[in-house]
């Protein structure tokens, strides 16, 4: 509760089945006016998380503090650069979320957006893959990534997805405008429900047996074609 009142990033709460009492009723109606969702979760799984007295209740605070492209998308315009956002729908993987934050950050990224439910956590295993990447790159973290998908393509940035079934490659899109990349789950992909939202799909050549990239690989391909685009025209100005 003291974390919640000094506002702190909170990644997740978990909570003691059969958990009761005017205290955690406090607790939960403040959960609730921030978003949070809570996991209900036996007392042996608390009790494995700390030896410490957690009183039916343990909370991992984020390391980052999150974003809003909200507050960022107008300074990277009016500072003259153009936009180059990755958007995460459901990478659980922390290795691959944190590869793709370097990678991110190497290539000059202005933001991540990920989705606030079904997301790999912002922990040490996400800092450690990614080099130390997500102190430097803005997150930014939304209930529902439709709102953030929304919001760029009023802004002007044009969304590509990756995917398979695409029939145009990456690399014969141009990269060089105000550009969002979306990349879907290890799973299946990106979100039917956010397809539609998409001005571009493009898929990856790949000649083996195996159909689709590690996505942490896939996106930096995505990321690196858009930087080889924009330093080509930048290089001819000259």
């Amino acid at each position: 509760m003291e974390a919640l009142m000094a506002g702190k990033e909170i990644e997740k709460v978990f909570v003691q089945k059969g958990l009761r009492g005017e205290l955690f009723f406090e607790l939960s109606q403040m959960m609730k006016e921030r978003g949070l969702i809570y996991h209900q979760v036996p007392r042996e799984k608390l009790n494995r998380f700390t030896g410490k007295n957690h009183q039916g209740v343990i909370a991992f605070i984020s390391p980052v503090v999150y974003q809003k492209l909200e507050d960022l998308l107008p300074g990277i315009f009016e500072s003259g650069n153009v936009p180059l956002i990755i958007v995460l729908d459901r990478v659980t993987d922390v290795r691959n979320f944190g590869a793709i934050a370097r990678s991110a950050e190497c290539a000059g990224v202005q933001a991540l957006v990920i989705p606030s439910r079904g997301s790999a956590a912002i922990n040490e295993d996400a800092m450690k893959a990614s080099a130390g990447a997500l102190n430097d790159i803005p997150v930014c973290r939304y209930s529902k990534l439709e709102d953030a998908l929304v919001y760029l393509k009023e802004s002007g940035v044009m969304l590509v997805g990756a995917s398979e079934k695409a029939e145009r490659f990456y690399y014969d899109l141009d990269f060089t405008v105000p550009l969002g990349i979306v990349m879907g789950s290890e799973e299946d992909g990106i979100s039917s429900r956010l397809f539609r939202y998409l001005d571009e799909i493009a898929q990856i050549p790949v000649t083996g047996n195996i159909s689709s990239l590690n996505v942490s690989v896939a996106s930096s391909l995505f990321m690196y074609e858009a930087l080889r685009q924009r330093n080509s025209i930048a290089s001819s100005q000259h």
